[in-house]
């Protein structure tokens, strides 16, 4: 149905029995987000917080927390708008079945953007930043944030909103060094669309008009975070998935969403930035105290039946990756058919989706021969590294599909199985040094900035993985071994201190496993660790640990490594050093004195008992 508020979403849910209501007070100072945190980890409903300490206005989380209550959400959209941005992204499509297209030049007409009536619901109340649900997440977090915005800023070349940008960028709401209810924080990353826009506001020395939309219908808030095919406004994609044209109107000089629950409206000058953070983020480590645009606040509107929506990120998988779900069954094949000869391409959620993609591509280069070597899938690798947010990949393995037709990459264990099975570790790994990673990745010492490797892999199996531990005697630097995934070992070492100290180690330790190789034929990744068993506990464990915390240019070693021609490799084993190192961000852990309070808010009669 289409929503024309959040209060009708969560009327709509409550219905249908997806949605529960927390009737007792509870504070936004870590609470909320434990009790969250809790909810979705057991696939729970969406809750509605009647009562936030020091606010007068509700809250509502966990709204997208599984994909079937996404479905629920947009049921009767969803399959409509899955068509639109199919045939936006290959128009030919229409031409092969017109009666199944028919109706989406239509629908995209009706959706798009139109202006409010006056006397708009948005425009209802004026408060001061400080009367918002000031909800901290995560306990060394900055201050209080806005985890669900949708910032909307316009070109400034060519206003109007149909050049607008809609983005989810996090807004810190206080601490650090902000005028209290004056200024918020603006974080965005690299690759985003907003960039561009605060570029050329710069260039003329303007201020870039920002207003941030918070609440509104459901639909609003997944258009932000939707990859579009070029051409396709944000707006009204929200408007065609939300079944309801995008309503805005200008106040004040600024763009408001009409049907938002609350809008923020200020400036961002050139130049005038301030720390923000540190803020527990979707990778599973905070993301540190960093300078970025400042955002001076001129008003904060809302509705009368105003809702704060809301949402926890941090180790996957989290309620963010039900958004990622979505997007992938609305998206379908797209970005395959946008690069020639990629069949599939799985942005690894358990890794934190940048740092880690699994692809299958097609080798048709010399079909006339056998296929020994990686050709056509380097030339995909190096497509997927310049389209969109994928350049921001830091591990990418692509295998043949011809290798496996049945094999999916979306299928990560058995994925990861055939890489390690066929990789030749002194031919298959392609470095990107000194270049861009994603903002939120500290494997690097610097920020936006690290390092990349392509693993590409074809034909025959190498070698069968080891399903047990080589018996050899291992040196006396390792304190303990364990088998983490056929054909992977956990070694667990000392603390990692600084790199040239550590590097000197590693060598070493490679050059004793060297003498003993032969043992090693079924061994393919060895991954250096704090914790052994933490690792070779759970799959998703070794991947997120691994591919989170490693750089590879500094971190990948090899049993018999050299350097030939400028190409490094290594006859034995790839080491893989995942120790916590000093640059690294710390990882996420709950207040102990919080989970007590909120274990009591679980109790008998109380509106959570039986979910958490």
């Amino acid at each position: 149905m289409g929503y024309k508020s959040m209060q009708q979403c969560v009327s709509d849910l409550e219905k249908h029995g997806h949605l529960i209501r927390v009737k007792e007070p509870v504070d936004p100072n870590l609470e909320m987000a434990s009790i969250h945190l809790r909810v979705h980890e057991q696939g729970g409903p969406a809750l509605f917080f009647e009562q936030v300490k020091g606010s007068k206005f509700p809250a509502v989380s966990n709204l997208f927390g599984t994909l079937e209550r996404s479905r629920f959400i947009f049921r009767d959209t969803l399959d409509l708008v899955k068509k639109m941005v199919q045939l936006k992204g290959e128009p030919l499509t229409a031409l092969q079945d017109p009666l199944a297209y028919a109706g989406v030049p239509f629908a995209a007409l009706k959706a798009l953007p139109m202006k409010a009536r006056l006397g708009s619901p948005i425009t209802h109340g004026k408060v001061n930043v400080s009367e918002l649900p000031q909800i901290k997440h995560w306990p060394d977090d900055g201050g209080p944030f806005v985890t669900l915005p949708v910032v909307y800023t316009e070109d400034i070349d060519k206003p109007g909103v149909m050049n607008s940008n809609l983005g989810m960028y996090r807004i810190q709401l206080g601490g650090n060094d902000y005028i209290p209810n004056k200024e918020i924080g603006l974080h965005y990353q690299i690759h985003r669309g907003i960039g561009v826009h605060q570029t050329k506001a710069n260039a003329k020395g303007e201020p870039l008009k920002v207003s941030i939309f918070v609440g509104g219908p459901p639909s609003h808030t997944f258009a932000a975070v939707m990859p579009l095919p070029e051409g396709l406004s944000e707006l009204t994609f929200a408007g065609a998935l939300g079944g309801r044209r995008f309503r805005y109107l200008n106040k004040n000089g600024h763009v408001l969403s009409a049907d938002a629950d609350f809008v923020i409206t200020g400036k961002v000058y050139p130049k005038e930035n301030k720390p923000e953070g540190p803020f527990g983020d979707h990778l599973g480590y905070y993301s540190l105290k960093h300078d970025f645009p400042l955002m001076k606040v001129d008003q904060v509107w809302h509705r009368k039946d105003a809702i704060w929506p809301f949402t926890v990120v941090g180790r996957p998988p989290q309620e963010d990756t039900s958004f990622g779900d979505l997007i992938h069954e609305i998206t379908g094949d797209i970005i395959p058919k946008e690069i020639p000869g990629l069949h599939e391409v799985n942005a690894v959620d358990e890794a934190g989706v940048h740092p880690l993609l699994f692809a299958m591509g097609s080798e048709r280069y010399t079909p006339y021969y056998e296929i020994t070597q990686p050709a056509e899938l380097l030339t995909i690798a190096n497509h997927i590294l310049g389209f969109g947010q994928m350049s921001l990949a830091k591990f990418l393995f692509i295998a043949a599909k011809e290798d496996n037709p049945q094999l999916k990459a979306i299928n990560k264990e058995a994925f990861f199985k055939h890489m390690l099975e066929r990789v030749d570790w002194s031919r298959d790994l392609h470095f990107h040094t000194n270049t861009t990673i994603d903002t939120l990745d500290y494997s690097s010492e610097g920020l936006n900035a690290g390092s990349k490797v392509v693993i590409a892999a074809v034909g025959k199996p190498r070698r069968s993985l080891a399903t047990q531990l080589p018996s050899i005697e291992w040196p006396t630097s390792i304190k303990k071994v364990k088998l983490a995934f056929p054909g992977v070992l956990a070694l667990e070492l000392d603390e990692f201190t600084k790199y040239d100290i550590e590097s000197s180690k590693v060598r070493n330790l490679a050059k004793a496993l060297l003498a003993i190789n032969h043992e090693l034929e079924q061994v393919a990744l060895i991954v250096l660790t704090d914790d052994a068993d933490f690792v070779a506990k759970q799959f998703k464990n070794l991947i997120w640990s691994t591919f989170t915390r490693a750089n590879p240019s500094h971190d990948i070693y090899g049993v018999g490594e050299f350097t030939e021609f400028k190409h490094w490799g290594c006859k034995g084993p790839l080491i893989i050093d995942t120790r916590m190192k000093p640059h690294n961000a710390p990882f996420l852990e709950l207040d102990p004195e919080v989970e007590k309070r909120v274990d009591q808010l679980g109790g008998k009669g109380k509106s959570l008992h039986g979910y958490i």
